[in-house]
């Protein structure tokens, strides 16, 4: 029984670890934006907050999410300084590959007050976390992001 016990718990584990590392479309297929992730929580809290359904906001056609109507009230007054960067895009793969990339929504940084988003998963069947890549030179990757991603923000 203990053997099943201990069986049962890693297989919990395993699964939430899996889950907590998915990557996300910046939209998903129900329009709903950054995987339900609140975008002002990452500048208010400094770290990410899954929003709930009861506070909710459409910019763009996107549906955002909020942890709290605070926050719901911030992003309506002033959205554009809350949107991550690259349209929600892995920062790094804009920056360093010219790619887009989905992203953890739990992983992130706020930098000069702008919110980067990153690939943080399997990668080729091993971890792979863009924002450790992008911490190892962030000024060059901020210098290279915008004519980065002026030439890739309209393919598919």
């Amino acid at each position: 029984m203990k053997k099943v016990k201990l069986f049962t718990a890693a297989a919990v584990l395993l699964l939430t670890a899996n889950f907590a590392l998915a990557q996300v479309a910046p939209v998903d297929k129900n329009k709903l934006a950054n995987g339900g992730y609140d975008v002002v929580g990452y500048f208010s809290a400094n770290k990410a907050i899954k929003g709930v359904k009861k506070f909710t906001a459409t910019y763009n056609g996107a549906i955002y999410h909020f942890s709290s109507k605070k926050n719901q009230a911030a992003f309506k007054a002033a959205p554009g300084q809350y949107l991550p960067q690259c349209n929600g895009y892995c920062a790094w793969g804009v920056s360093e590959k010219s790619t887009k990339f989905p992203v953890n929504p739990e992983t992130f940084k706020v930098t000069d007050g702008k919110l980067y988003l990153f690939f943080n998963g399997d990668f080729n069947g091993q971890p792979f976390n863009t924002l450790t890549e992008w911490n190892k030179d962030e000024k060059k990757q901020l210098n290279s992001i915008k004519a980065n991603w002026d030439k890739i923000k309209d393919t598919n």
